[in-house]
């Protein structure tokens, strides 16, 4: 269920290629991926202030699902604000969480963050989806400050527009390690635009890198744990 951005999309089904272990085109899982960047903006439906998103992703979910599709994903945060929705409408398939996966693969580090810094559009952040997750598992949650916010803001609009550059590789690094100033052990790119732009080893905090999780690719390995168990058409058992 992709398209919320397109570049997004694209990198996570680059990174689902390459993560995968085969030894010829046969062993790839079989994708099928509606690409639809007309989904209504999820922030502003979380914010109240635009048309729900539900509809056109639940279309999406029984497009695929009729055309084939065994198991679900999304490489959108903030539509995860919607999961509920999705998994009744198509309760037979299975469906991936991002959220989930993320903050499994942020828990299940040996050296487990007892605060993470969460770097995510202001519809994931407003939704509280990873606050919730997180304190499931007694991980506390720091967010920007108001003009912090607008800058990961800014930085995710520069990305689906095709126009990021290293002004705003170098203003989220910035917002980051403010974060860890502040007791942030580990920053979450809690927007599949943002991976693109700050990767692990970037973030440094007293002479100390600080782990950049990336949800897209908490998203890749779940999903092929995920197809694995459902033996998904394409996957040697």
């Amino acid at each position: 269920m992709g398209g919320m951005g397109p570049e997004a999309t694209a990198d996570f089904f680059a990174k689902l290629v390459a993560a995968t272990p085969v030894e010829r085109d046969q062993d790839h899982l079989r994708v099928l991926i509606d690409n639809d960047p007309a989904v209504p903006d999820r922030t502003a439906a979380v914010e109240g202030t635009g048309p729900s998103p539900v509809p056109r992703l639940i279309a999406m979910a029984e497009g695929l699902v009729a055309a084939g599709a065994e198991l679900l994903v999304m490489p959108c945060n903030t539509a995860h604000a919607f999961e509920a929705d999705i998994r009744a409408a198509v309760p037979e398939v299975p469906f991936v969480s991002l959220i989930e996966a993320t903050v499994d693969a942020v828990a299940a580090d040996t050296s487990a963050p007892r605060a993470v810094g969460l770097l995510a559009t202001p519809g994931t952040l407003r939704s509280a989806i990873y606050h919730a997750a997180f304190a499931r598992r007694g991980i506390a949650v720091l967010t920007p400050d108001a003009d912090d916010q607008r800058t990961v803001t800014a930085s995710i609009a520069a990305v689906k527009r095709g126009h990021a550059t290293q002004v705003e590789r170098t203003n989220l690094r910035q917002v980051a390690e403010r974060l860890a100033a502040v007791g942030a052990e580990a920053i979450v790119t809690a927007c599949t635009e943002l991976p693109l732009l700050l990767k692990d080893g970037d973030v440094v905090s007293s002479g100390v890198a600080v782990p950049v999780i990336a949800s897209t690719d908490a998203l890749v390995v779940r999903t092929i744990e995920a197809a694995s168990a459902q033996r998904v058409d394409g996957v040697t058992p």
